[in-house]
């Protein structure tokens, strides 16, 4: 079993709605905004039962006419400055009117544009080819060339080559530390010894970059409690053991 579903294409919204007026033979100047409305939800609720992605401005013209319907129920009309009732369709008729207009000289426009692409411009090909050798002569472009402009093009060109060289060169450089590493290779230290000092970490990495790495894998290693530090008293330095159990993260000893 097959089935096809075949739904009228429209342009844009306002195409929609003419095509409502049109069929139900609906004065334009009155339209029955409540119908209308209805007509024009009941179109994209099919389409969204379909998948079918509902453009933005289908959705804008909904909304206003939701609004214009909202403001025809309530009992406040709205006046213009001499205090005429102000009827809320009229910017949608005048929208309608201009889009209709528009519309109607689309196919003429179209069927002019394509006679027109289909014409070619009248000139005299023998002269123009002519043209078109001279501007390529190598030969008589060669002849105008003397010293002096050669000189000119080679000074313009070592001055472009000096400007480039002043330009900022940004090097991205990729250390060959990560804090992963750092913490395998702290954890094997303290395996072999059972105590390592701070001072032999940075005495293997005597650079600033891999010390603040081997820091950081320190802290880290602190808070997963896979080792713990004493700090000797007096001294800048720290052990670094491995974990003991509760209350001997960090501790302070005499050395």
């Amino acid at each position: 079993m097959s089935f096809e579903i075949k739904l009228p294409l429209f342009k844009g919204p306002f195409d929609l709605l003419l095509f409502f007026i049109e069929r139900d033979e609906l004065d334009i100047y009155d339209i029955p905004i409540s119908d209308i409305t209805n007509d024009f939800l009941n179109y994209l609720h099919h389409l969204e039962k379909l998948n079918i992605e509902v453009a933005s401005e289908f959705i804008l013209v909904a909304a206003t006419l939701m609004r214009i319907k909202a403001k025809m129920l309530l009992p406040r009309p709205v006046l213009d400055e001499l205090g005429n009732e102000v009827d809320p369709r009229d910017e949608l008729v005048a929208h309608l009117l201009e889009y209709k207009k528009y519309k109607s000289i689309i196919d003429e426009l179209a069927a002019m544009e394509e006679g027109r692409m289909q014409q070619e411009k009248r000139g005299n090909i023998i002269k123009e080819l002519k043209l078109i050798s001279e501007i390529t002569d190598v030969e008589s472009e060669l002849q105008d060339i003397d010293l002096y402009k050669l000189l000119k093009v080679f000074e313009k060109v070592i001055l472009r080559f000096e400007e480039e060289k002043k330009k900022p060169i940004h090097t991205v450089q990729q250390y060959p530390y990560t804090i992963a590493i750092q913490k395998d290779y702290i954890l094997d230290r303290v395996k072999a010894v059972s105590k390592v000092s701070f001072e032999d970490i940075i005495l293997d990495y005597p650079t600033k970059i891999a010390i603040v790495y081997n820091f950081l894998a320190i802290l880290e290693l602190l808070q997963l409690q896979l080792i713990s530090i004493h700090i000797g008293l007096g001294f800048n330095n720290f052990w670094i053991e491995a974990y003991a159990g509760e209350g001997e993260m960090v501790s302070e000893r005499m050395e």
